[in-house]
């Protein structure tokens, strides 16, 4: 269960998220949809304690203050623009996150081999070929993969997918869907945030937002 009390960021004079409420529960796949600049990215970025934000983040009843806490408690963000190492490989970018997290606020990580789970998240994206590849080697529908798969690496237990299918053809972009999907049915929330309507129609609920304003679209059932 994610709640959000009264969420608002701003950037000087600039409100990017006015204040909102928002509670999902677990198991839940629920879409964001709205133009460039509405607030989708800074909205999760929030959530995931990287940007300054007043109002609370309460996971499982568990208030999470900054980004350390976000990640004890399990917040997972795919960023927008991927977020990837340039200078390391697609499995290396993946293990590496995986290894310091499972060393520090995530004990439930930890894996005597990291490079071994990176790579078999790799398989589940359909990139079993480019675990060695470079970053910069790889396509930028090939890179958002790897950001997909780091991000199901971590089993986070609320994942924030920000434009994730940007850049894939259909065939990947469904698969996509079908893996946030299936963290969903594991147990996690999952926000997508998305210009893609069609997509936003195979998710349980569609909440819009726009210059900030967060409105139900397709409410949770």
């Amino acid at each position: 269960m994610i709640e959000l009390r009264g969420i608002t960021v701003s950037y000087g004079p600039l409100v990017a998220v006015a204040p909102l409420d928002l509670r999902v529960p677990g198991g839940t796949l629920v879409a964001i949809t709205g133009p460039a600049g509405a607030g989708k990215t800074s909205l999760l970025t929030a959530i995931a304690g990287g940007v300054r934000r007043d109002g609370e983040v309460l996971v499982d009843g568990t208030a999470v203050r900054s980004h350390v806490e976000a990640v004890d408690a399990g917040i997972v963000l795919v960023p927008q623009g991927n977020g990837l190492a340039r200078i390391l490989s697609a499995v290396e970018n993946i293990a590496l996150p995986l290894a310091a997290l499972g060393r520090a606020g995530r004990p439930d990580l930890r894996t005597e081999d990291p490079g071994a789970t990176a790579q078999a998240m790799l398989d589940r994206v359909g990139l079993a070929e480019s675990g060695n590849h470079l970053v910069e080697e790889l396509s930028g529908g090939q890179q958002q993969r790897v950001a997909v798969a780091r991000g199901l690496a971590l089993q986070g237990t609320v994942l924030l997918a920000d434009e994730s299918t940007s850049e894939l053809d259909s065939a990947n972009r469904a698969h996509v869907l079908g893996l946030l999907r299936a963290e969903a049915e594991r147990g996690a929330v999952v926000l997508f945030a998305s210009n893609d309507l069609e997509a936003a129609d195979e998710c349980d609920a569609h909440a819009g937002i726009d210059e900030g304003h967060l409105t139900w679209l397709r409410p949770l059932s």
